[in-house]
């Protein structure tokens, strides 16, 4: 068997127990305290990866040095980068719609953060972090991640800049373009495992595919249907906006697109939301295709399973990041050519392949 060992309870049930809280005290206590908790750790591995791991990454793939003089590795960075963005003064252009203005930058991140409410992150020694879940927690978690198109929109259109409005209205066309893809492509996963529930497709992932030389290969999905795999990474870069996707906020066309009039706080709440998205992203493709927080071989199964998700989530921010420096970007036409004329038709063949041969084989 290839996957971490299951909790018996949720992160919440254990928090309560731990507290002697029972009902529906315990239950809201131990929800709180278990919510703030894994929003907390996203936003520390955000922290780490927007103001300095981006850097260095991209400054190893261009031959460049990257920041280095305040703490280990430059590491340090991150808090005089805080306090720099945080003190900056919030300019409110002339003629904004205040309200869809304000609640832009809020309701960017809070989308990604809603997403983790269903994510199984494995465990840690006796903690399991799972906050809940539901039977259609696979819905559940695009639907949360789906309200980023409406805070780009919001974004976008109270700004009262044309280039602002540009990226909101692209924003809102890529997702659409890209989204049904996403999802499609998801319903195969969902087809072989027969089920919605987070935890039962990770479940359903947890034996051996095949085993050479005494090393077993795990049954997780990118094995099984690499091809669905593939769609559903090209359709995930073009959700969290990366290269060569990143239409919404092209520099060179429309300057910042969506996010071009905010700054100060309001900046950093859209920088935060982008990377919580890529996070939120990684996370779903280590659920659906790389079970969840399963090592990849029995032998290191030893390491917590929260470790081996962690890991997952960073190997996929790392993939962006090597595409935001190997890829270009793609026009606003080629893109939405490459989602409704490529993606959506190889992902219906992808679903209905695979129902062929779930409903014929097994």
């Amino acid at each position: 068997m290839m996957a971490a060992p299951l909790q018996s309870a949720l992160l919440p049930e254990q928090i309560a127990s731990m507290l002697g809280l029972s009902g529906v005290l315990g239950e809201i206590v131990g929800g709180l305290i278990g919510a703030f908790l894994i929003a907390n750790i996203m936003l520390a591995m955000t922290a780490v990866a927007g103001p300095w791991a981006k850097r260095k990454i991209t400054a190893a793939f261009t031959d460049r040095i990257a920041v280095n003089r305040i703490g280990p590795f430059g590491i340090l960075v991150i808090i005089p980068d805080a306090v720099r963005l945080l003190s900056k003064e919030l300019i409110v252009p002339e003629g904004v719609d205040r309200p869809s203005w304000d609640l832009a930058p809020i309701v960017l991140p809070a989308s990604a953060l809603l997403g983790f409410a269903v994510i199984p992150m494995g465990d840690l020694g006796p903690i399991n972090f799972h906050l809940a879940d539901p039977e259609a927690g696979l819905a559940i978690v695009f639907a949360f991640a789906s309200i980023a198109s409406v805070a780009l929109i919001m974004a976008g259109y109270s700004s009262n800049n044309k280039y602002s409005l540009m990226g909101g209205l692209r924003a809102v066309a890529q997702n659409i373009a890209y989204e049904i893809p996403l999802i499609i492509t998801a319903l195969s996963v969902v087809i072989f495992a027969g089920t919605l529930q987070m935890s039962e497709i990770v479940a359903a992932q947890g034996d051996a595919l095949v085993t050479i030389a005494g090393v077993s290969i795990p049954a997780w999905y990118a094995f099984v249907n690499p091809f669905a795999f593939v769609l559903f990474l090209v359709a995930n870069m073009a959700e969290i906006g990366r290269n060569p996707f990143d239409i919404p906020e092209a520099p060179t066309e429309i300057v910042a697109g969506y996010q071009t009039e905010y700054s100060s706080v309001y900046f950093v709440l859209f920088y935060l939301g982008e990377f919580i998205h890529i996070f939120l992203g990684g996370a779903i493709m280590a659920v659906v295709f790389l079970g969840g927080a399963a090592a990849p071989i029995s032998a290191l199964s030893f390491v917590p399973g929260f470790v081996w998700f962690v890991i997952k989530m960073w190997a996929f921010f790392l993939f962006t990041q090597w595409a935001r420096s190997a890829l270009p970007r793609v026009r606003i036409d080629q893109l939405i050519e490459i989602g409704w004329k490529g993606m959506l038709v190889l992902s219906f063949g992808n679903l209905v392949l695979t129902a062929v041969i779930v409903g014929v084989l097994l």
